[in-house]
């Protein structure tokens, strides 16, 4: 009964929402699709739920990088690739020690055509290690952006590699909005995805913190759902509906430029086609 009233109430929620805002395109900054989502749901249901959620692009990465390849093959004008530094679920803390990960990259960087590298899990000194460093020498010889789950610590450290990345802060760093707004200011070719960042849309209406920074960075936002589970898979089409409902409490640019407007900018160099 409880999921009942919270789907019933979701749904009175998402009516409210003008149909401006509800047909409101969005460029998906954030979506796996590692090999245990693949083996649930083969690459035409996964882009049927991609189109579905009416989403303009979608940045996607897997663990493996077959699944992403075989979406871009289904799919070329939707989905924009990013290579991930992990072959399977278990190296989100291993990587930044493998050599074999560089070779993995090496190896993929000459067979096939990519956007950005990540989403990876970076955090403090681990920056510095050879691993981590050679995957940003390879971001740069690419032109690729940099999509970094990190701490804020680890962003300085990329930019100090490599001062003319264009890094997206996975999560905002999930750092208070004070803090995200220094790195900002801080950092011009700093992007930041909301996923997971659920109190944007708490109750339907953005916290004056975040409004404030969504107003000084109108350029430097966007969504992103995060299927870092295959279950998550299931939730694309709602968590599309839940971010245009608070997205709506936002002025009609503002709200545009976070939903897919910022993303399509940073992603301007990869082509419809699924060339560089």
């Amino acid at each position: 009964m409880k999921q009942v009233l919270l789907a019933l109430g979701g749904a009175l929620w998402l009516a409210a929402v003008p149909v401006q805002a509800a047909e409101l395109p969005i460029f998906d900054a954030h979506v796996h699709y590692s090999h245990d989502a693949a083996e649930m749901m083969p690459p035409k249901e996964a882009v049927a739920i991609l189109r579905k959620a009416g989403l303009k692009r979608a940045l996607v990465s897997s663990s493996g990088d077959a699944g992403t390849q075989r979406l871009v093959a289904e799919a070329p004008d939707l989905i924009v690739p990013s290579l991930r530094p992990y072959r399977s679920r278990g190296e989100i803390s291993s990587w930044v020690r493998d050599d074999s990960v560089v070779t993995f990259l090496e190896d993929r960087l000459r067979n096939a055509r990519y956007a950005a590298v990540g989403e990876f899990h970076l955090y403090g000194a681990d920056a510095e290690l050879p691993v981590p460093r050679r995957l940003v020498a390879l971001a740069r010889q690419h032109e690729l952006v940099l999509h970094a789950h990190s701490d804020a610590d680890a962003i300085e450290r990329l930019f100090q590699q490599y001062p003319q990345a264009r890094i997206l802060w996975a999560h905002s760093g999930f750092e208070r909005p004070e803090s995200v707004a220094a790195m900002l200011r801080k950092h011009p070719k700093l992007w930041a995805d909301l996923a997971f960042r659920s109190e944007h849309g708490s109750g339907g209406k953005v916290p004056d913190e975040w409004r404030a920074l969504f107003s000084e960075f109108p350029d430097r936002f966007m969504v992103g759902t995060d299927t870092f589970t295959p279950e998550r898979w299931f939730y694309v089409n709602e968590h599309a509906n839940w971010s245009r409902a608070w997205l709506s409490t936002l002025p009609p640019e503002l709200a545009e430029r976070i939903a897919w407007r910022n993303a399509e900018a940073l992603f301007a160099h990869w082509k419809v086609s699924g060339t560089q």
